[in-house]
Parts: C-alpha cells; structure tokens; sequence
C-alpha cells in the first residue's frame, strides 16, 4: 500500500519559508519514505497533551507536524518549522 502527502496550506507556506537546501531534505524524505512504506508511523513519533493524534517527523532541526489518515490513506502536513518553534 503506497501512502499519499498532502499539503495544508500553512504547511505549504512554512516550507516556502525554508532554504532550499531543507526543503529538498524535506521533500525527499516524504518521497523516499513515507510514500513508499506501508506504515507511515514507523518513521515518526505521537504528539502528546494538546496536540494528541497528530504525528511529528524529525528531519535535522526541522519538524513536521501531520495527521495520519488511514481510511484515506494519507498523510496530512499540517506544520513544517524549525524544533524551536514548531509546536508554539
């Protein structure tokens, strides 16, 4: 089962806002693992308190916060910004 990625508006603008360099980073890892596993939640971690059912990607100081829907199969990214200020 191949997983689809798609891109909330915010996200869309976070990751505008990044160098190039990271957004390639970021790109090719939603290309590279999440589209081509069958478990997108091998590779991330559960947020916790107010933010409970959405999941956080790390890549180097970069987060991603997303939302896993599985009767759709897809992975919704919500929020893409640096570990100091993602989860503000």
């Amino acid at each position: 089962m191949t997983w689809t990625v798609e891109w909330d508006d915010r996200a869309r603008l976070d990751l505008r806002r990044l160098d190039h360099k990271a957004q390639r980073e970021i790109l090719r890892f939603f290309r590279e693992r999440i589209m081509t596993d069958e478990d997108p939640r091998r590779f991330g971690r559960p947020l916790r308190h107010e933010l409970r059912g959405l999941w956080r990607y790390r890549i180097g100081s970069y987060r991603m916060a997303c939302r896993i829907e599985d009767e759709r199969v897809v992975v919704l990214v919500l929020a893409v910004g640096h570990r100091s200020t993602i989860y503000r």
